[in-house]
């Protein structure tokens, strides 16, 4: 039986039926809807609108529903429309008329509102939980890499050293802010929006502020229509985890350099790769690349989902059916393709030698040359120009700055000294970059250490 049946006269086309079922995916939010529900009737027996009774009645089969799925002593009716009209029927069936009085005061807009809402935020505690299990695998390897000497890059060039330690925590910050999007969000999404009925609320003397007490949300919203149609949760939710796959998708592309033989930066764990059905040497980081291209799935949802809405009148359309999916597809991605990078990262063998080795090639330690003579005197230009000699010289004659003769300096400028060679070695230069949030070891460790004290600090706050 249609929760809409008294209108019409025939039975839907069965192909029509089946196009406007939302069942087998909004399935997924039956203890949210039993939740809501309960605290729904709790309100209604609390206001005398039913009586205490029958509030008490319904609860109580609502309960036994619940038990029953969690054993496995329900199944879900693939048949019914939703998963409201599932509910509903089950719990006439079981407590008689009085199931038909829990849908008193409400409408299917409000209570699929409130669904997706509750089932967002325990998903989006999932998601929160993730990458903070991600970020400490980052800040681990970082703090044991914080003086692995490697090439930083520009425009994918070698450009000047750097360690590995700080490259790592460049992701983590990055992660940190998905973090902070993810908790801003959820105070966004912890709204009620139940009491707003099918648009312009209801007669009844609702304790709208009770049931979000009950559900421990925040608060309720203040406009009807907007209370049903609203879908700005979904939406910033999907685009903070856009933006998270652009973390993954860049880390993961550096990552696949990194195992090529032109790079050999890390090694992956053979659990973390597959081979070639016919080239035998083959260990691809298929992993790291499907981590990328799920990037573009998750973008495609964020995109489809503004697509449905940009063009929707107020109030609810049924349009809106299509949040779920995209949705619900943009969250399983993001928390499989981050437990699956957490793991990998932590098993890779990072391979320093060849991360050295890359670092003494490119002329990378240019810039400190060039600073050795600003030191001296020399107008940075000045200095610029006399480096961009010494490097041109270099090349004509195979060498590095590093094994060039004392001589072949002092022709260019004078102000060369033999204690150049220190200046311009990668340790020193790495060393020497002391200032805030720069790659020397002492930064590196202090901006872990930062970032684990606010880690901390805002695990204790977060509300999950």
């Amino acid at each position: 039986m249609k929760l809409w049946a008294g209108r019409f006269q025939s039975e839907i086309d069965q192909k029509t039926n089946d196009f406007n079922s939302s069942i087998s995916f909004d399935c997924r939010m039956v203890h949210e809807d039993i939740k809501g529900s309960m605290a729904h009737a709790a309100m209604l027996g609390a206001q005398n609108i039913i009586s205490p009774d029958e509030s008490r009645k319904i609860i109580d089969g609502l309960q036994s529903i619940l038990d029953d799925l969690q054993s496995g002593a329900l199944q879900i009716d693939k048949t019914a429309e939703d998963i409201h009209t599932f509910i509903e029927g089950e719990l006439t069936k079981r407590i008689g008329d009085s199931g038909k009085r829990l849908h008193t005061a409400r409408s299917r807009n409000d209570q699929v509102a409130l669904d997706l809402r509750l089932y967002l935020i325990g998903k989006t505690d999932e998601l929160h939980n993730a990458v903070c299990k991600l970020l400490d695998v980052i800040l681990r390897q970082a703090q044991q890499h914080a003086d692995t000497i490697m090439p930083g890059y520009t425009h994918l060039q070698r450009a000047q050293p750097i360690t590995f330690g700080h490259h790592l925590m460049a992701y983590a910050e990055m992660l940190h802010r998905d973090l902070e999007r993810l908790s801003d969000c959820k105070k966004r999404m912890a709204i009620s929006p139940l009491g707003s009925g099918a648009l312009a609320g209801t007669t009844y003397p609702l304790d709208r502020e009770k049931v979000a007490e009950n559900l421990h949300l925040n608060g309720v919203t203040n406009n009807s229509l907007d209370g049903v149609s609203d879908r700005d949760f979904c939406l910033e939710l999907l685009s903070a985890l856009s933006i998270l796959m652009v973390h993954l998708s860049r880390f993961s592309e550096e990552i696949i350099l990194w195992c090529s033989w032109e790079f050999k930066f890390i090694e992956l764990s053979d659990a973390f790769a597959t081979g070639s059905s016919i080239m035998p040497q083959k260990k691809n980081p298929d992993i790291a690349e499907l981590v990328r291209g799920k990037s573009g799935r998750v973008f495609g949802d964020l995109m489809g989902m503004l697509t449905v809405m940009k063009g929707i009148p107020l109030a609810y359309n049924k349009d809106m059916q299509e949040d779920k999916e995209a949705v619900f597809d943009a969250v399983d991605t993001v928390l499989i393709c981050v437990d699956t990078f957490a793991a990998m990262l932590d098993t890779m063998t990072v391979l320093k030698d060849n991360m050295r080795t890359a670092a003494a090639k490119g002329f990378i330690n240019a810039t400190d040359c060039a600073d050795y003579l600003v030191y001296k005197g020399l107008p940075f230009r000045d200095a610029y120009k006399a480096v961009g000699q010494l490097v041109a010289l270099c090349i004509e004659k195979n060498l590095t700055l590093e094994t060039l003769p004392i001589e072949e300096y002092q022709k260019i400028c004078a102000d060369f000294a033999p204690d150049v060679y220190d200046a311009i070695a990668l340790e020193t230069c790495v060393q020497k970059r002391l200032v805030k949030g720069g790659p020397a070891p002492d930064c590196v460790s202090h901006e872990i250490e930062a970032m684990r004290k606010t880690l901390r600090k805002e695990a204790e706050e977060y509300d999950g």
